[in-house]
């Protein structure tokens, strides 16, 4: 997959997920926002309420594409026959990409009311979904390589030197320059990051890089380097920054990953459990879709 094919491949989940929503919203939105007790009165009562046409099917539709997110990604990820079917950075997309339009769809089915049962796997999938953004948030900060490998603390100082070695060398740039971005880079900056804290530093840190890079281009348009130029050079350095960063938190970010399983696994077992009783019990009762 070329980097333009990625782009629309992303694009693409981001574009659905959006005009799901907003059909969702606009066509749904006065029964949505009529109280629950009048609502029967509407004649969209028959289709979007959660045993309604539309309203059922979204439960159905909500509930496959959460249990294929879940099943594709698992597969892809532990089998080793699967690893030759793209990149598992690609899977882990689609997996979210399921998962992220599977509750909205499910958040419309139930039509805004929660009791029951069924509000514990709704709140539980609440969870699973924030914690979702959180592990993905955490899960970046950690190299990989494009097979989706983690890399090791040897391979990305080497790609560390040989970021230094194309500032340096190849780009040619004063020294000074050169010297303000290794000191900005140094891993050493991160070791007294604690476990608590690191979740807010590598957020203040994220925008702190943004502005040592905003400064980088305005030197490098005082001394002249063409815009081409700067391009690459801004690029190579804010990969150098990027790759000290993830050198410097490795260790706690690895941790906090582990820690971020212990919540998020726990919820989504808890919510598929009571997923499959809801569906069990809507069979026993003779509720039935389109089959």
């Amino acid at each position: 997959m070329t980097k333009t094919t990625h782009k629309i491949y992303v694009s693409s989940f981001y574009v659905i997920t959006i005009l799901i929503t907003l059909i969702l919203s606009l066509y749904g939105y006065k029964y949505y926002t009529t109280p629950i007790d009048q609502r029967f009165f509407l004649s969209q009562n028959d289709l979007l309420e959660p045993n309604g046409f539309i309203g059922h099917g979204l439960g159905v539709i909500g509930s496959f594409l959460m249990i294929v997110g879940v099943a594709v990604y698992m597969i892809r990820k532990r089998i080793k026959f699967f690893y030759r079917f793209g990149y598992l950075k690609h899977w882990l997309e689609f997996h979210i990409f399921l998962c992220t339009v599977g509750p909205i769809l499910i958040l419309f089915h139930t039509a805004f009311k929660f009791g029951g049962i069924v509000a514990v796997s709704f709140w539980s999938m609440v969870a699973v979904v924030l914690s979702g953004v959180v592990g993905r948030f955490l899960y970046v900060q950690i190299p990989h390589s494009i097979q989706g490998q983690i890399l090791s603390l040897h391979e990305l100082n080497s790609q560390s030197e040989n970021l230094s070695h194309q500032l340096k060398f190849d780009y040619k740039l004063p020294e000074e320059i050169i010297t303000k971005i290794e000191e900005i880079s140094t891993a050493h900056r991160y070791k007294r990051t604690g476990l608590t804290t690191s979740i807010l530093f590598i957020i203040q840190d994220y925008f702190g890089i943004k502005n040592v890079i905003s400064h980088l281009n305005l030197e490098l348009k005082k001394i002249g380097i063409s815009k081409i130029e700067r391009k690459k050079i801004v690029k190579t350095a804010k990969a150098k920054l990027t790759i000290s960063r993830r050198i410097g938190l490795l260790h706690t970010t690895q941790k906090l990953f582990k820690y971020w399983h212990v919540v998020h696994l726990p919820f989504a077992i808890l919510m598929f459990i009571i997923m499959v009783i809801h569906i069990a019990v809507e069979f026993v009762f003779g509720y039935r879709w389109i089959f």
